[in-house]
């Protein structure tokens, strides 16, 4: 049985402008802008949620499908997820139309720019899990078009898998009633402290609520670690060292998958959480959401430097 990974595919590209926006947008003058920035640098890479956790999933040695639509332009980007793992025969090929593709410029103050083309995502609705029946027990509901996440929310409770939810920032694109039913389908809930404070206002839903029912919520808290809430209680895990932060992006899809692992091996929380904050030490240290790689020993021998246990399973040590 394997994880079914539902989500986005999208190329992302990165400009730095080196200068401020504040000092080019005059606040009376907002109802008329006409604005170019000349970047300095430009940086193409490989994201989008569902491909990101897969391919940290594959990197952790599952064989996880990546079950999202992609476009004309995938060709290459499929071959180098079929390298390290990921099964992409489920995804959704569209010939006339491209893979979803991001565009953000960032000035000298973080500030950012962003303009996003959902374009094979916008069809993500063709991803039909049921074709999967019977050889995936868990299916993962990252940020993806609004409709395909309820509609892939509703197909996991037919399937009878356990269901990992993280709507993440398509919160508030989702109706009430998807991220209700997101929440009350859930085996795990992921999501960082303002993420959850969303939902609990948008559904009354908070993580108590979500904890007595049995749902395991993984809270984030970037830097400072995460709590896994359960109904045996709370544990906090630390953050595992990182040699120097890169590049946060895709961390969290980092963390997820690590922590999914580590769940789907029968691993207690506290460990598969350790799983997760490894997994996202390594993306924050690399350009780009998949521009890390470790194998199966240098993992477990970090684990064990980071967090003075064993990885279960891995060295005889069992958690």
């Amino acid at each position: 049985m394997r994880v079914a990974v539902t989500g986005s595919v999208a190329y992302d590209t990165i400009m730095v402008f080196p200068g401020r926006f504040a000092d080019h947008i005059l606040p009376d003058k907002t109802h008329l802008i006409n604005l170019s920035f000349l970047v300095d640098r430009l940086e193409q890479r490989r994201g989008g949620t569902a491909a990101n956790i897969a391919y940290t999933m594959a990197l952790l040695g599952e064989r996880p499908l990546l079950c999202a639509a992609v476009g004309s332009d995938f060709a290459g980007y499929g071959r180098d997820l079929e390298s390290v793992g990921v099964d992409t025969s489920a995804a959704l090929r569209l010939d006339d139309i491209p893979t979803a593709s991001c565009y953000i410029t960032t000035d000298l103050d973080d500030n950012q720019i962003t303009a996003f083309y959902a374009g094979a995502m916008s069809r993500a609705t063709g991803v039909d899990l049921f074709a999967h029946r019977g050889e995936v027990d868990t299916v993962v509901v990252a940020p993806d078009a609004p409709e395909a996440m309820a509609m892939h929310v509703e197909q996991a409770g037919a399937l009878g898998a356990r269901l990992a939810f993280a709507p993440a920032q398509q919160i508030p694109s989702l109706s009430d009633q998807a991220l209700r039913s997101g929440l009350e389908r859930a085996w795990l809930v992921v999501g960082n402290d303002y993420e959850l404070e969303l939902v609990r206002s948008r559904t009354g839903i908070g993580v108590e609520d979500m904890r007595r029912r049995g749902v395991l919520v993984a809270l984030t808290r970037g830097a400072m670690g995460s709590e896994l809430h359960s109904a045996d209680g709370t544990v906090q895990v630390p953050a595992a060292p990182v040699v120097a932060v890169v590049d946060p992006t895709g961390a969290g899809d980092g963390y997820l998958a690590g922590l999914v692992v580590g769940l789907r091996r029968g691993m207690r929380p506290e460990a598969a959480g350790r799983m997760g904050a490894l997994a996202a030490a390594y993306v924050v240290e690399h350009h780009g959401p998949q521009g890390h790689h470790f194998d199966g020993t240098e993992f477990a021998e970090r684990y064990r430097d980071a967090f003075a246990a064993e990885l279960p399973g891995a060295g005889g040590g069992v958690e």
